[in-house]
């Protein structure tokens, strides 16, 4: 009796201990959250994800996310830009965002762009609603040696087409600034810039 005992119980720890494992490795919290929002991933593309080191999170609250605003991104898509280093989250976003505002953006765009290390998110944002920058004080002097401080203010819209490769805010600022020691240094006088400040730009 005793030996029985024994016996089942070490088959009730076995039994413990395995599924432990089984659900510490398999996420089906996750499974059964994707399933409840109506998204279709299989637990054993859930499995497939920890073997390649994803954390399936990553991936499917994003694709949950962009199912439910209607966007046509498949999970392959998603683990692909997660696995080549990308922001899977932010460019789910940027693509909501994008759609709401009638932004004509693909996922491969989006992708490419946050790749290019640019944040997609902004972009996008910056699109509807252009951004101040403002330069630090620059100064320059004048050709009649009087010294002359400027502060700049350059309103920027995105244009998504052109965001890889394009100028960023660094670059902004410094064409700026460039822009305006070039034109103190070309006066004559340091009366002229304060006569006709739009000189400046």
């Amino acid at each position: 009796m005793p030996g029985s005992m024994i016996a089942i119980f070490v088959i009730i720890v076995a039994i413990v201990l395995f599924l432990s494992l089984l659900f510490s490795f398999v996420p089906v919290g996750l499974w059964i959250s994707a399933a409840a929002a109506g998204v279709r991933v299989g637990i054993i593309t859930l499995v497939g994800m920890r073997l390649r080191r994803v954390t399936p999170s990553r991936i499917v609250n994003p694709l949950i996310k962009a199912q439910k605003a209607g966007l046509d991104v498949s999970i392959n898509q998603l683990e692909a830009h997660y696995l080549a280093g990308g922001n899977v989250d932010k460019v789910v976003n940027a693509l909501i965002a994008a759609q709401r505002a009638n932004i004509p953006l693909g996922f491969e765009r989006a992708a490419a762009i946050d790749l290019a290390g640019r944040d997609v998110l902004e972009a996008v944002q910056m699109s509807v609603n252009p951004k101040v920058i403002e330069t630090p004080i620059i100064a320059s002097i004048a050709k009649d040696g009087i010294e002359l401080k400027a502060k700049a203010r350059v309103t920027v819209r995105a244009n998504i087409d052109r965001l890889v490769g394009g100028a960023g805010e660094q670059t902004i600022i410094a064409r700026v600034g460039e822009g305006v020691v070039t034109t103190f240094g070309s006066a004559e006088s340091h009366k002229e810039i304060l006569e006709n400040p739009d000189a400046i730009s």
